[in-house]
């Protein structure tokens, strides 16, 4: 098993391919099975030749890709420009599927159906995943959950398309082919061993409370108490920051192993804040909720998330072992990057930094797929990892 990942700035479409496609033979050396790619929108007009002339330059590979708002190549990270990266692998002894689906697909008797089944009767390893999903046409969430029934067990990273703001303006990349709706899934099989984590960027604040009173997404009750009334103390008892912070990036943390005598940052999906009642004392979450659940406060800043990513990556580190990684994706966030670190490059580095020089590929996304308590997500504001490396055997080098 072999990974590169290389990214290029050349406004023109044709010698950015070029350019790629030299690099990744030199790298491999030899054509790859799987090419990832990701181009920004000042590459649009030429997305309808993306994956014809990768394919003709590096041997018939599959292509999976999107759109993108920022785009992440060789371990760098580039937004607000002209970029195209391209993360490649040999994979021998692995097997490769690669299928699009719309929305309707998700029903039982599509094709999309009967190929899980196929997959999940293949083997009794867990299914190994990757999506990418258009943010304004596909219901990606019941993707994630009929993978689970599917399923069962498996291993799920991925992102949502970006690079555009509207319906019709995310593209999905699929060999020679180009769409602006639906999902692309990949499903890696043989001897791939797939590793994911998420960093969602939030440390938890007050004390966990249980959930005395909801509907669906509505909170009336907090440990019997307003919800308004349980953020008025934690207000008063925070800190000058923490009051700001509280002000627009506040969320709810819901527990995922119920039944837990003690609650840590990473325990909890991280879901929005979206509104409140003041009159009634209500707030109301992006999320389903239930009577009994545990939950907490969080907030997010620059600081936090650069401190969650970094425990995401030791834990990530030490899952690894000896085994060394061969290459990786990195899906972040459109509200990442720059805009949030105040330089460019921040969570790359990172995981260069903990985990080595893998190649690492990837873009800036309209929602991150990631597993918490082993169960799929879509995110917001968070980074999502998918490493790679064989499953028998030392890493090469």
């Amino acid at each position: 098993m072999k990974w590169s990942s290389a990214l290029s700035r050349e406004p023109d479409l044709e010698a950015a391919l070029d350019g790629l496609a030299e690099h990744t033979r030199g790298a491999l050396g030899g054509v790859p099975d799987l090419l990832f790619v990701f181009a920004s929108g000042a590459h649009r007009i030429g997305f309808e030749r993306l994956g014809r002339g990768l394919r003709e330059r590096l041997g018939g590979a599959r292509v999976v890709g999107c759109s993108a708002g920022g785009v992440i190549g060789g371990g760098q990270e580039v937004e607000h420009e002209a970029a195209i990266g391209v993360t490649a692998a040999c994979l021998p002894g692995v097997g490769i599927d690669c299928w699009r689906l719309d929305a309707a697909d998700l029903g039982p008797g599509t094709a999309h159906s009967q190929r899980l089944a196929a997959l999940a009767a293949a083997s009794d390893e867990p299914a190994q995943l990757l999506v990418l999903a258009d943010p304004f046409s596909f219901p990606t969430e019941r993707l994630l959950r009929a993978f689970e029934h599917a399923f069962g067990r498996s291993v799920i990273s991925g992102g949502l398309a970006s690079g555009g703001n509207a319906p019709g303006e995310c593209a999905l990349f699929l060999d020679e082919r180009l769409w602006y709706t639906g999902a692309l899934v990949v499903a890696l099989s043989g001897d791939v061993d797939m590793l994911t984590a998420v960093a969602q960027g939030c440390r938890p604040i007050g004390e966990p409370l249980f959930v005395s009173a909801c509907e669906d997404g509505r909170i009336t009750g907090l440990d019997g108490r307003r919800p308004y009334d349980v953020l008025n103390d934690l207000f008063a008892a925070a800190s000058p920051s923490d009051r700001e912070l509280m002000q627009h990036s506040l969320f709810l943390g819901l527990a995922m192993r119920p039944g837990e005598r003690a609650y840590a940052q990473g325990d909890f999906l991280v879901r929005n804040v979206i509104g409140g009642d003041a009159d009634s004392g209500a707030l109301w979450v992006g999320a389903s909720v239930h009577p009994n659940q545990v939950v907490q406060f969080h907030l997010r800043d620059a600081t936090t998330s650069a401190a969650d990513l970094e425990q995401t990556l030791a834990r990530l580190d030490a899952a690894i072992g000896t085994a060394r990684p061969a290459g990786g994706l990195l899906f972040s966030c459109l509200g990442r990057g720059a805009g949030l670190y105040g330089v460019a490059g921040h969570d790359s580095a990172l995981v260069q930094a903990a985990l080595g020089a893998v190649p690492l590929g990837g873009f800036f996304c309209n929602g991150e797929i990631g597993q918490v308590a082993g169960m799929p997500f879509v995110h917001g504001y968070t980074s999502a990892i998918a490493l790679f490396r064989p499953r028998r055997g030392s890493m090469p080098g």
